[in-house]
Formats: C-alpha cells, sequence, structure tokens
C-alpha cells in the first residue's frame, strides 16, 4: 500500500474548502474503483418528461404554509390542472398570484369548496383548521390533500376518519419528507427489496431553521403569529414529527405502533414562553423500533433549512441517508449510503423520478390507494397527536 508521503500531505492541506474537496477524484477520498466502497448514480426508471396518463382539475383552499408550492408541483407532475385558489393572509396570496398569474383567485373558502368541477382540493391552511376544509370537501364529493400535519386534534382525527367512511373519499396528507424526496424513495425501493433484510428501527433526526433565506420550506421572511401557537401548528412533534413518524411505519411496515416516551422544550425562546423549540419521542411497533429527534436549531453555516438524516437499521445492512445536504463535502442532497454483507456504497438518487403525483391522480381517478396507504397516513396522524398530547415538558437549567 502506498505511504502517505509528504507530497500528498502538502497537497490535501492546501484543499482548504469543502467544495474542491468534494471536486478531488474518487481515490483521493478513499473511494477506490473497484475497491470496497462504491459510488452510483441511481438512473430514472421512467422518463421524467414523459406526459401524465390522467387529467384532473384541482384547487387550493389555504396558503398559509409556502409547502404548498411542492404540493402544487407533485398533482401538476400527475396531470392535475390549478383552476382556482382562496388564501386567507394576503402576502401569501401576492405571493401566489405572481407564480400563478392565470389562476383564478376566490374570495371565499365556499367557492372552492362548492364548485362542482374540480376534483380535488390542496390545503396549507393553518394546521389546526385543515381538517374542517378537508371534512367539507369530502362530503362535497372531492378528494383532499393536506400539508403535515393533517390534523391537530384526536377529535378531528376521529371526524375525518368517519367522514372518509361515509363519503368513501380520499383524505391524504403530503408527507414530503419520504414522499417527495429522491433519496427517501430509493430507499423505499431497497428496504422492499430485502437489501438490508429486516428492518429492525429508524433514526430520524430532522432540524429545521425558523427563518431560511430560500426555498419554499415556509420560513423565509420570518413566521406568521401562528407559528409561535401550538395549539394553531400542533406542537413540534405533531407539526415536524408528522414526517418521522410516517417514515418509521413505512420503513418497518408497522401497523401497529404507540409512543413510548416523548419530551419537549423551550430551550431558547422565553420571549415566545408557549413555543417548543425542541421534541423527540421512542416509538415501538409490531414490526419495529423507532427514534426521532426535532429542533429549530439549524446554523447559518449549513447553507440550507435543515440536515436532515435517516437511519434504517436492518439485520444484514443499513442505510443512512442525508436528504438535503452533505456537510463540508458537497451541498447536494438526495444522498444514499448503503452497507450490506459485502460492500458498501454511495448511491446519488438525484436523477430519479417522483411517484407521488402521478400516482396520486389515478388514484382518484380510479379510486384507489397506491400513491398513499390512508390507514397508515392516519394512523402516523394519531400517534404524533398522543406524542404531543402525552409529551413531558422540560425545563433545562441556563
Amino acid at each position: 500500500m502506498q505511504s502517505d508521503g509528504p507530497n500528498r500531505r502538502s497537497f490535501l492541506k492546501t484543499m482548504s474548502s469543502a467544495g474542491m474537496l468534494a471536486a478531488l477524484p474518487e481515490a483521493a477520498l478513499g473511494l477506490q474503483p473497484g475497491g470496497s466502497i462504491i459510488h452510483e448514480i441511481a438512473e430514472p426508471d421512467q422518463d421524467a418528461d414523459a406526459k401524465p396518463k390522467y387529467s384532473i382539475k384541482f384547487a387550493v383552499c389555504g396558503m398559509s404554509h409556502d409547502h404548498i408550492y411542492g404540493m402544487i408541483g407533485a398533482i401538476q407532475r400527475g396531470g392535475g390542472t390549478l383552476v382556482a385558489a382562496w388564501g386567507g393572509e394576503e402576502d401569501k396570496l401576492a405571493a401566489f398570484r405572481k407564480r400563478f398569474p392565470d389562476v383564478q383567485i376566490v374570495a371565499t373558502q365556499d367557492e372552492i369548496i362548492n364548485d362542482p368541477s374540480t376534483q380535488l382540493i390542496l390545503s396549507s391552511q393553518i394546521a389546526n383548521e385543515r381538517a374542517g376544509i378537508g371534512i367539507r370537501a369530502m362530503k362535497h364529493g372531492k378528494d383532499f390533500l393536506s400539508d403535515k400535519p393533517g390534523c391537530t386534534t384526536l377529535e378531528d382525527l376521529a371526524a375525518i376518519r368517519k367522514t372518509i367512511a361515509e363519503t368513501k373519499k380520499i383524505y391524504a396528507i403530503l408527507y414530503s419528507e419520504r414522499l417527495e424526496v429522491k433519496a427517501a424513495v430509493k430507499a423505499g425501493e431497497l428496504v422492499q427489496a430485502g437489501a438490508i433484510g429486516k428492518v429492525i428501527q429508524t433514526i430520524n433526526i430532522a432540524p429545521h431553521q425558523i427563518i431560511q433565506g430560500h426555498g419554499d420550506a415556509g420560513g423565509s421572511g420570518g413566521r406568521p403569529d401562528w407559528f409561535w401557537n401550538p395549539v394553531q401548528f400542533g406542537g413540534i412533534l405533531c407539526d415536524i414529527g408528522s414526517h418521522q413518524v410516517d417514515q418509521f411505519l413505512y420503513y418497518t411496515g408497522s401497523t401497529e405502533a404507540e409512543v413510548a416516551e416523548s419530551q419537549i422544550a423551550n430551550v431558547r425562546h422565553p420571549q415566545k414562553p408557549n413555543f417548543q423549540d425542541f421534541g423527540d419521542m421512542v416509538l415501538r411497533g409490531n414490526r419495529g423500533l423507532g427514534y426521532v429527534r426535532l429542533d429549530w436549531f439549524t446554523p447559518d453555516g449549513l447553507g440550507t433549512w435543515g440536515d436532515g438524516r435517516l437511519f434504517i437499521l436492518g439485520t444484514d445492512g443499513y442505510i443512512e441517508l442525508r436528504k438535503y445536504t452533505n456537510v463540508a463535502v458537497a451541498k447536494q442532497g438526495n444522498n444514499l449510503f448503503i452497507v450490506d454483507q459485502k460492500q458498501a456504497r454511495y448511491i446519488d438518487c438525484n436523477n430519479l423520478t417522483l411517484p407521488f403525483g402521478p400516482q396520486f391522480v389515478a388514484d382518484i381517478v380510479n379510486r384507489t390507494h397506491n400513491a398513499q396507504d390512508q390507514t397508515q397516513c392516519l394512523l402516523a396522524a394519531e400517534l404524533v397527536i398522543k406524542a404531543q398530547k402525552n409529551a413531558k415538558l422540560v425545563h433545562l437549567e441556563a
């Protein structure tokens, strides 16, 4: 084996920026071609520019959170045509009009819900108001796609389940950190193929940033008053944790689960005494275990809104996702690492296509449930509400 001579050491010493290190050939980083670490680029399994198979008309009823733009994009990829929108905040409406100048803006929620020409309603309204909009939509013959959390109380959840049973309509929740993250989609394919054996546990770390500089994650330009009120946004475990509990259920295959323990804290926001900036929970399912950590402490130096990571432990290997960045190596997201009994692989998942939008539109047309299992969708909602409701409030000393 070649020794680490002075020439190589001096060369690496000069490579002071993470971007320059990312540009080095694989051999310089220990990723030797033909060695034990393999670098792959996952290719799409379908034509990203293919014409959607189906077509529907949909509308927006509530745009309080900027997640609405990702939701619209998913349905448009599936063949949806956005025809109308209602919003309750003037600043959100102004931004929406700039992005969709040809879409009709209506004055009331009823104009959206009562319109017989639309098949689907999307909403990222203030979190504790979403269930009411969705129930009304279903009772008026429409399917509904909510931003997460899909509801914030067990009473609302019971009403949603009752309305689904009565109307046979779909109440879906866009858990975008699984359904709209390409590395998460690839991880699901690998798990289902048995690449790491039986899944034992998921560990999901989900730091967020309160004020972000770009993107549609909802934090640019400050936060509205409802963001600081746990009754309205659901609390940190219900709000952010919706994503992570959905992933726990999906990757472990659990059909039953309980929250073994949960806790919340306000560590550094005394001026907002009801806010929760940290939370975690331990999950126990009938087919696997889980741990979730959530916080609002992403530092500006990261360069994006959060360093979301998922670890999936199996009996024959493990998977790690670095969803939005690869810290101090590259700004690129959708990084998947898999280690099995034979080798370690890095898979760049950025070229993959996202299946949720086309599958969901197909479900609406064909009355199927391939894009999102309704039972799992609402079980995730139930678990995070219970985690939030029963969480121990922790006070840390200064």
